[in-house]
């Protein structure tokens, strides 16, 4: 089966518009009691395929939990360096973390042994079809990155502070304000 097969199988199995909104205006962001409706950026728009990818590569579907494997997997493969997904993937680990923090690791170590589908320089046409084998083949590093528990923390006080950074500066602004 190709990874555009996978894909669509993927994208109907957990109820995602076709090509995985792709063509989308926007996006929508479900959580417990509530979903967020935010941009499709240009940049999202182009690169969701890959996020989708990852899912399929590691069997993870969208429930919060899939999401907090992936966005571990995406910091360690060094998803951060494309800074408009990067900070999606930097605050999804954070929010992940605090509901699924054993997938959030799990992702990260398993992250240390590929590389990024998105710094790879394979045409999304190429990659669509290819087999999953291939693609992780592809993306399987000979030697995988050390584990460093440091790096890992580090790496998690920087999401947490993603995660939280809006509500500590919604409440100094609201501490400044009711103090004049």
């Amino acid at each position: 089966m190709t990874i555009a097969q996978k894909l669509d199988q993927f994208y109907t199995e957990n109820n995602l518009a076709e090509n995985g909104g792709e063509n989308e205006d926007f996006f929508s962001l479900h959580f417990k009691y509530f979903s967020l409706k935010l941009p499709n950026s240009d940049f999202r728009k182009k690169i969701v395929y890959i996020h989708d990818i990852q899912h399929i590569l590691f069997d993870c579907d969208t429930t919060w939990k899939g999401e907090a494997y992936i966005a571990g997997w995406e910091i360690a493969t060094g998803m951060w360096k494309h800074f408009s997904i990067g900070i999606m993937s930097i605050w999804a680990m954070g929010f992940s973390f605090l509901i699924h923090p054993k997938e959030v690791i799990n992702g990260y170590k398993k992250g240390l042994k590929y590389y990024g589908l998105i710094d790879q320089n394979v045409s999304k046409e190429s990659i669509m079809n290819l087999s999953l084998d291939h693609v992780n083949k592809l993306l399987l590093k000979d030697k995988p990155s050390d584990f460093s528990k440091t790096k890992l923390i580090i790496w998690l006080t920087i999401a947490l502070f993603f995660f939280f950074g809006p509500f500590i500066l919604l409440i100094a602004l609201s501490t400044i304000f009711l103090v004049y």
